[in-house]
């Protein structure tokens, strides 16, 4: 008998939603995060935060990319594309932290710095 934890993938959809949702809860018991709304898929979980600079806490703690929407009705979306810490099998979980903003609203600059081209 091994007392060795393995990680099998989720079988399922709500599998996935629902181990992808642990690993980004697991993080924030430890980050303290802004994450006032959290909607976890299959592919990644989602965080919609209330301003840029929630977006740059997120950046700042995680690392990442951002990448910003074309602007409509005088918003753009910026989404930082990262990920949770590596867990204990290696794997990770694609999180995605989005924030509407003014299409002229002035960015600090080492958020503005990490938007991808």
């Amino acid at each position: 008998m091994s007392t060795k934890t393995t990680h099998r993938p989720p079988a399922t959809r709500w599998g996935a939603i629902s181990d992808n949702r642990l690993a980004v809860e697991a993080m924030l018991d430890s980050l303290p995060l802004p994450c006032p709304t959290l909607i976890s898929r299959p592919d990644a979980v989602y965080v919609t935060v209330a301003d840029v600079d929630d977006l740059g806490v997120w950046l700042r703690a995680c690392g990442g990319t951002i990448r910003v929407s074309p602007e409509f009705g005088g918003v753009e979306l910026w989404m930082l594309h990262t990920e949770t810490p590596e867990r204990t099998d290696g794997s990770t979980v694609a999180v995605r932290v989005c924030v509407p903003v003014l299409a002229d609203e002035s960015v600090m600059h080492d958020i503005r710095a990490a938007v991808k081209a």
